[in-house]
């Protein structure tokens, strides 16, 4: 028999592989299924997890992520679920059943009798089973149908407004676990997170919250308010509670006495060391104690934590432009490079702190150094956060709203309330959340998506951007900025009659889709937001990540079924091979589509970041939609599902550096932007060459440039580097701060490229390889796929342009054997030269620069 201390909480896992799962009504699901189910029977089961982990160990499902699998899953989002498990007795003068997650519709049980229901997979549950448990009991959680409850809601609400057509806006689930246009329609169950008892008397630590700001970063004096709430046994409501809170060698205390259940405590810290994301400064972190005793001394509950001291300010003033979106850290305005982040793995129980490490180890290596966690997926794990503070990553956190109307019930409403108060709680501690934001594209569906004539007058979901939110930002935590959405033009007190479009380039975060969709990645040059929070293209996974999950088979043919399946873009296909024309004569077979969507990824969102870095201050910052991905696809990620990185990655990573040089075609003529993001000045040469393919210098300037911290220089060019004598045959260089940049004058598909010639040679490096490749002839965007000879294979660098006679040298990390020089030939390695020599148009004569690389 388990019995608590009185003087401690203390917590007794439950979480394992001692449950059973249970289908106790199956309806239409495999005969294999309803087998193994049949008269009661029941399969292990793990927890965390859910039931697709579970269906999947049992040997019961194939994998939905594999092949044409998905569809074969669908059954499983319509049963009924149960979950089972024999609790052990337990007396103490309070046990809780506490579920930091539950996924979604769930009913709890003891014994029979119920001790409790959630319908919100993004908070946690606290229910008293007090005297449920003092003789063990058989603990059940049933999950019933998502569908059903987003039935239920629709039927009493009626229809509400969406971009795919989901039922996602009436239940609080992770948006895409029914779908997006870049995953699969996996719609899980399960008990998520961890779950255990919780054993407790006199009184435990209900709600802490530590507040922490930095006044004046000059003066380093670090500022700690802890907002603390009890919660008492009946018994002892007369007893007086002692509550103190420590950090940086400070501590303050103070008694509650009798009636009093909230206080706050206040400590100011001198001389602290700043957190600063990883390319200003250092991280430190300063461990938070919160303890909680009666009067005796006797500790009834402690929470630690850490926290970090800095300022993080959201400057939105109007200006001649329109209205601004700079993040200032610690007193710096700073360019805000990165990413958009979506869940990592649809089956969201499984994403490990090493999942995390590994994919915000990307971000960090690309040089991003802000993080936006989209509204369609989850609060992240605690994991998440810890490492995004640990390696010095801002993230922007949206409220999980996005792409629909929501239903404004006062129930409904109430759920979101405790949802927001929760979440907010639990991270309200990390130094790295920069931003609380109503949600993803509501605003702009509402003004331009024809919403108001689904809506016929009927809420919408705007109270919850306008007032719900806002008003608890600003009662729980008043540290952080708060935005209404993304895109938003305006912040909450300008109201909702300013007239300025949601989607305004000029006022506050934009969304820069219609290149992708309409205009081709040339069009992110004809304006200057003022902070880009959503742009993309789309390319397919590496292929060993696609071989793995679709089987070489499927990937003879482009336009194979299962490989466009895992495509989830509207008119995905379609678009991708839509560009690939614009540049690109026709790929001759999947390998060159495979490789020209990659690079034409690359290029177009280089570009785009490229651009709008060179409008700093007007333009703020830039979040390449996305980071990663969470199944194997055809996707806008950097970084594949199997955690490859993409040409894209490699590029980002050098439009993200610190310093970079770039030329940009205005109507005046060329001009070299050279934006220094760093701490210190920056001086050095910047040479710009017009250089014809076989190598010969056409133009070439000169000069040593000197770039000071947090500014943009402009320089204007001469005009004869922007006039090629043989358009076709001439190549736009700027070279800076070691970064290149590669423009050509006209496509791909009219430049006249020689025939691809190289020299390889080999050498090993420890457990790795150096593959070293001079250039015979104009190597464009060439690009060692080491994937496609060991799986485990991953190179140190992404594609590059070489002229006759230069040498690149790639670092070929976890190949397992030396590579053999004869292994390096198409389509291991591959330039556009593999696909256009021989094939380009002739005849052009003069063009302004349209591709880089």
């Amino acid at each position: 028999m388990n019995t608590s201390t009185e003087t401690e909480l203390a917590a007794l896992p439950l979480s394992g592989s001692n449950w059973e799962l249970c289908l106790p009504n199956p309806v239409a699901v495999p005969e294999v299924v309803a087998a193994a189910f049949a008269e009661g029977g029941s399969i292990p089961a793990r927890v965390p997890g859910c039931v697709h982990d579970d269906l999947l160990a049992a040997g019961l499902i194939p994998d939905p992520f594999l092949g044409d699998n998905e569809a074969a899953c669908v059954w499983i989002g319509h049963q009924l679920w149960r979950y089972q498990a024999q609790l052990p007795p337990v007396l103490a003068e309070r046990v809780d059943l506490v579920a930091d997650g539950l996924d979604t519709v769930a009913e709890l049980s003891v014994d029979g009798a119920v001790v409790g229901a959630a319908r919100d997979q993004h908070r946690r549950f606290r229910f008293d089973v007090t005297s449920k448990v003092g003789a063990g009991g058989r603990l059940r959680i049933d999950f019933s149908p998502v569908y059903d409850r987003a039935a239920a809601v629709a039927a009493a609400v009626g229809p509400l407004p969406t971009t795919l057509d989901l039922p996602f806006p009436y239940v609080r689930k992770m948006t895409s676990n029914f779908g997006w246009d870049w995953g699969p329609a996996v719609v899980t169950a399960g008990i998520w997170k961890d779950i255990r008892l919780e054993t407790w008397a006199t009184a435990r630590l209900a709600h802490v919250r530590p507040l922490v700001s930095l006044p004046d970063p000059a003066s380093r004096l670090g500022v700690v308010d802890v907002a603390v709430e009890v919660e008492r046994t009946p018994a002892r409501t007369s007893q007086v509670l002692v509550c103190s809170v420590e950090v940086a060698g400070r501590r303050a205390s103070l008694e509650l006495p009798p009636g009093t259940d909230a206080a706050t405590l206040a400590l100011e810290v001198p001389d602290v060391d700043l957190w600063w994301p990883h390319s200003l400064g250092g991280q430190p972190l300063y461990p938070l104690i919160v303890s909680l005793c009666d009067r005796d001394g006797r500790q009834l509950d402690a929470r630690r934590t850490q926290v970090g001291f800095r300022s993080i300010i959201l400057k939105t003033e109007v200006d001649d432009i329109g209205r601004g979106f700079t993040f200032s850290v610690n007193g710096r305005d700073v360019f805000a490079t990165g990413f958009n982040w979506i869940p990592n793995d649809t089956l969201v129980a499984r994403v490990s702190e090493d999942d995390y490490r590994a994919r915000l180890a990307d971000a960090r290596d690309a040089g991003a150094i802000m993080l936006r966690v989209w509204g369609g997926g989850i609060f992240e794990k605690d994991e998440f956060y810890n490492v995004a503070d640990e390696f010095g990553l801002m993230v922007w956190q949206d409220f999980l709203f996005g792409n629909a109307g929501y239903p404004e019930t006062d129930e409904f409403a109430a759920e979101v309330e405790a949802e927001v108060r929760d979440n907010i709680e639990r991270l309200v501690s990390h130094p790295s959340l920069a931003l609380w934001n109503g949600g993803n594209e509501a605003l702009w569906g509402f003004e331009e998506w024809g919403w108001r004539d689904v809506l016929q007058g009927r809420p919408w979901g705007r109270r919850y951007y306008l007032d719900l939110l806002p008003r608890l930002v600003a009662e729980l935590d008043p540290t952080r900025p708060y935005w209404p959405g993304s895109p938003a033009s305006e912040p909450v007190e300008a109201g909702a009659g300013s007239g300025v479009a949601a989607n305004d380039p000029d006022h506050g975060c934009f969304h820069s889709w219609v290149a992708w969709n309409q205009t081709d990645y040339r069009g992110y040059a004809t304006s200057a937001p003022r902070f880009v929070s959503e742009f993309g293209w789309c390319a397919p996974a590496a292929h060993a990540t696609l071989a793995e999950a679709l089987g070489t088979d499927h990937l003879a043919s482009p336009r194979d079924p299962v490989l466009e399946a895992h495509n989830k873009a509207a008119d995905g296909p379609a678009k991708i091979n839509r560009w690939l024309e614009r540049h690109f004569s026709s790929p001759r077979d999947t390998d060159q589509w495979h490789y020209l969507a990659q690079i034409l990824q690359a290029r177009a969102v280089g570009f785009g970041v490229d651009h709008w870095r060179g409008c700093w201050p007007r333009t703020a910052g830039a979040l390449i939609w996305q980071l990663n991905d969470c199944w194997p696809a055809v996707s806008w990620a950097a970084v594949d599902s199997a955690g490859r990185r993409k040409p894209l990655w490699h590029q980002a990573k050098a439009a993200f550096a610190t310093v970079r040089g770039t030329v940009d075609f205005g109507a005046l003529g060329p001009v070299l932007a050279v934006s220094n993001f760093g701490l210190a000045a920056w001086a050095g040469q910047a040479r710009i060459r017009r250089v014809r393919a076989d190598g010969l210098v056409c133009a070439q300037w000169r000069r040593q440039v000197r770039v000071e911290p947090g500014e943009v220089l402009r320089v204007d060019l001469p005009g004869a580097l922007a006039h090629p004598a043989e358009a076709a045959r001439e190549l736009l260089i700027a070279e800076v701060a070691g970064g290149r940049q590669v423009l050509s004058f006209v496509p791909d598909k009219d430049f006249d490229y020689p025939p691809p010639a190289w020299s390889a040679e080999v050498r090993p490096l420890g457990e790795d390889c150096l593959v070293g490749i001079t250039a015979q002839s104009l190597l464009r965007d060439l690009w060692l796929q080491a994937d496609r000879l060991r799986a485990d294979a991953a190179v140190d660098s992404g594609p590059v342009t070489l002229l006759p006679g230069e040498t690149h040298q790639w670092r070929v990390r976890g190949a397992g054997a030396l590579i053999d020089v004869a292994e390096l030939r198409y389509p291991v390695l591959m330039s556009v030269g593999d696909v256009e020599a021989g094939r380009a148009g002739r005849g052009v004569a003069s063009g302004d620069a349209v591709c880089d690389d």
